[in-house]
């Protein structure tokens, strides 16, 4: 299929032939007819992209300070993977969209093939032939109902939602300041619903053009006189509510709002300008209530709605961002809201990139911007270099999930010889599939996991997907007769890790001369750092204690999801216990949790106490609660006399009657390289795994036991 994309580093625009999105549950497939540009969001993104270094680093000063944080810890090779794997993305571009239904994903009740839908969503209603949408980004059309007009379907929306929050009553007064694309549509809907509208911009043809289609007055911002004129039209009392739909870094939309409006007025903000304001003599006096609108509607940043398709009860939340969309859809359909001299361009698909051209040069007056679509055909996937499969290869990678940490950690790492040979790449997304296969130098790029199942070719799958589709990835590569390794954590539930180990079980059983490789993304392990400890210790039972500076994270992020991402303890802590399991060479048999009682999620900050079979102890402390400015690991082993120190994987110490011996690597080294090397050379010698797999087992098992010593206050033996 076709998708318009960007690239961050040059801003080069172009249509690409890239493999059809994912669809994963509560989502639809739907063939794209028609999509909006929104002129303003994604003209300051393709005005951003087409910068230059310093220009980019100057518009993201927070971007720029965690590349140095990178650049401090890990190094300028690490950096510079992190820095290009940004800047030579494909990005993809467009929110706002409306097509038809092709395929509808499991759980999916209110849509079948064939529907008309409208669209929405940054990163789903893209600009593409195929798009891949949660239910609650997309309505149902009325039967009969225009395309075109719905591909409005977004912008309409958060239009909408601003008039919402400004909470006027029939015969009332608004100001709409801004009178670009998402102006004209607050005002068309502000007159439909029997308000009196007043248009403000600086620009003299959108003034006129509102006036004529969608406002009561309309006023350039620097006419004469303009407050008295606009407190004349209100009748002397000054408007009952002001929208601000501007985009601006000026502080006079805010200030003029409150000039223009009544004591106790509304002041609602839509667009992107400064909510300062100076306090006298307006806001203070008339006792303004200033409102920020949210985008579509309630819902939106809320990935339990988004992603996951919860509904809110219209008991409750009667106006979510779905409804929203509804109502709009609605308007327009029924002619109450007519918008058809909004669009004052039409491209085809192939085309497009003109049109951000005209955007950003301003060559021509515009206002709406449709892209419109043809037939396609629906690839599985795409070539990316036919034929370079190498056939002597002993070991043949399907790749499955490639994100930040893939990207920067796992591809690179992937030995670079003859007898490796990269297959297929498979993500989410075209667009990221193709640019992954491009980087890293793979045949194919796929969306959908079977294709790497399915190819016999591939005889070794590298999983770094979402934690929830760990265990059942894992276990449909041990059916399909193919080498593993996945990066944590094994699998979220105690029946995810029992079904995988009788999988396990079955596969080195069916063929035991040639035992299949299942592996773990513990790479801590594998840091030369850990390797120089663990020798220097030698056997017997040790007293380990393990510090990490976790830091916070976002509590709507999908690791703290306990279905998706599993929480901090399965998701991370399974790190360190498979840690104290390698430095003892033993496994955990008792595990005691306890966390701090304040932590908005208790597992964030927790300790581990845990007991080993060859009388070892270990203790994890992993706080979310300390200082940024703190390194983020620090190990501390004790035996006999001997104490070994590793700090955040650059530095080691070894205290024993004899003194200090110190050895410090440049750059951090957690062990990903090695770790990789190990997998790839065991495969290749038909051996076993780098980790025995009771290992990768007692590590996960221990885990989940320490969640549910968290849940009843009590140690747990480690069994399962």
């Amino acid at each position: 299929m076709k998708q318009l994309t960007q690239k961050l580093k040059s801003g080069e625009m172009s249509v690409q032939e890239v493999p059809p999105p994912r669809i994963s549950d509560r989502m639809i497939l739907v063939r794209n007819y028609f999509s909006l540009i929104s002129s303003g969001t994604e003209g300051v993104t393709v005005r951003a992209a087409r910068k230059g270094l310093i220009g980019k680093a100057a518009a993201r000063p927070r971007q720029v300070k965690q590349v140095l944080d990178v650049l401090k810890t890990q190094g300028p090779v690490q950096t510079f993977r992190s820095v290009m794997k940004r800047l030579e993305a494909y990005s993809p571009l467009g929110y706002s969209s409306a097509g038809e239904v092709l395929e509808v994903g499991a759980g999916v009740d209110e849509f079948r093939a064939g529907d008309r839908v409208g669209c929405a969503g940054v990163g789903y209603a893209n600009h593409a032939e195929l798009i891949a949408v949660p239910v609650n980004l997309a309505v149902k059309l009325p039967p009969g109902a225009d395309l075109k007009r719905a591909a409005y379907n977004t912008l309409g929306s958060i239009a909408l939602q601003g008039i919402r929050q400004a909470d006027l009553r029939l015969g009332e007064t608004c100001i709409v300041i801004g009178l670009g694309l998402l102006g004209q549509l607050t005002c068309l809907m502000l007159r439909a619903s029997g308000v009196r509208v007043a248009g403000v911009d600086i620009d003299e043809t959108a003034v006129i053009l509102a006036s004529k289609h969608c406002t009561d007055a309309g006023y350039v911002r620097e006419t004469p006189g303009i407050e008295q004129r606009l407190l004349e039209f209100t009748g002397g009392i000054g408007s009952d509510a002001v929208i601000i739909t501007a985009g601006s870094g000026s502080l006079d939309p805010i200030n003029f709002a409150g000039a223009v409006a009544r004591k106790k007025a509304r002041i609602v903000i839509v667009g992107d300008v400064p909510a300062g304001f100076e306090r006298n003599p307006h806001f203070y006096r008339k006792e303004l209530e200033v409102r920020m609108s949210c985008s579509y509607g309630p819902g939106r940043y809320d990935p339990e709605y988004e992603e996951k398709g919860v509904d809110y009860p219209v008991g409750y939340v009667r106006w979510t961002e779905k409804r929203n969309m509804e109502a709009f859809q609605q308007l327009i359909h029924s002619g109450v809201v007519k918008l058809d001299y909004l669009t004052t361009h039409t491209f085809d698909l192939d085309e497009s990139p003109r049109a951000y051209d005209l955007i950003l040069n301003r060559s021509e007056p515009f206002l709406g911007i449709i892209i419109q679509y043809g037939p396609f055909d629906t690839l599985n996937h795409f070539e990316i270099a036919p034929g370079t499969t190498r056939a002597q290869a002993t070991v043949t990678v399907g790749f499955i999930g490639a994100g930040s940490y893939a990207q920067s950690h796992l591809l690179p790492n992937i030995p670079k010889s003859a007898d490796v040979s990269l297959k297929m790449v498979v993500t989410a997304t075209g667009t990221s599939s193709k640019r992954v296969a491009e980087r890293f130098g793979f045949t194919a790029c796929g969306s959908r996991a079977d294709q790497v199942f399915g190819d016999e070719q591939i005889n070794t799958v590298i999983i770094s997907t979402r934690h929830d589709s760990h265990a059942e990835y894992v276990i449909r590569a041990l059916e399909n007769k193919k080498h593993v390794f996945v990066e944590k954590p094994l699998a979220l539930r105690e029946d995810d890790l029992i079904r995988i180990r009788a999988a396990y079980e079955e596969a080195s059983a069916r063929d035991p001369s040639i035992p299949l490789n299942l592996m773990v993304g513990y790479n801590r392990r594998f840091s030369p750092l850990s390797r120089k400890l663990r020798s220097v210790l030698g056997s017997g039972p040790l007293s380990m204690l393990y510090r990490i500076n976790a830091g916070k994270i976002d509590p709507d992020s999908w690791i703290q999801d306990p279905e998706t991402g599993g929480g901090r303890i399965i998701g991370e802590v399974c790190h360190f216990i498979d840690y104290f399991i390698f430095l003892s060479g033993s496994l955990p048999v008792r595990i005691y949790a306890s966390a701090l009682a304040e932590s908005a999620h208790p597992a964030d900050t927790v300790c581990l106490n845990l007991e080993f079979a060859d009388g070892s102890i270990g203790c994890i402390c992993y706080f979310s609660n300390g200082s940024r400015n703190l390194p983020k690991e620090q190990i501390e082993v004790y035996r006999s006399g001997l104490t070994g120190l590793i700090s955040d994987f650059r530095e080691l110490k070894i205290y024993s009657e004899r003194g200090i011996k110190r050895r410090r690597l440049l750059v951090q080294d957690k062990g990903q390289k090695d770790m990789l090397k190990d997998f790839f050379r065991s495969i290749r010698s038909g051996g076993p795994s780098p980790i025995p797999f009771h290992e990768l087992f007692a590590g996960s098992a221990a885990s989940m036991k320490a969640l549910e010593s968290l849940r009843l206050h009590r140690s747990m033996p480690v069994t399962m």
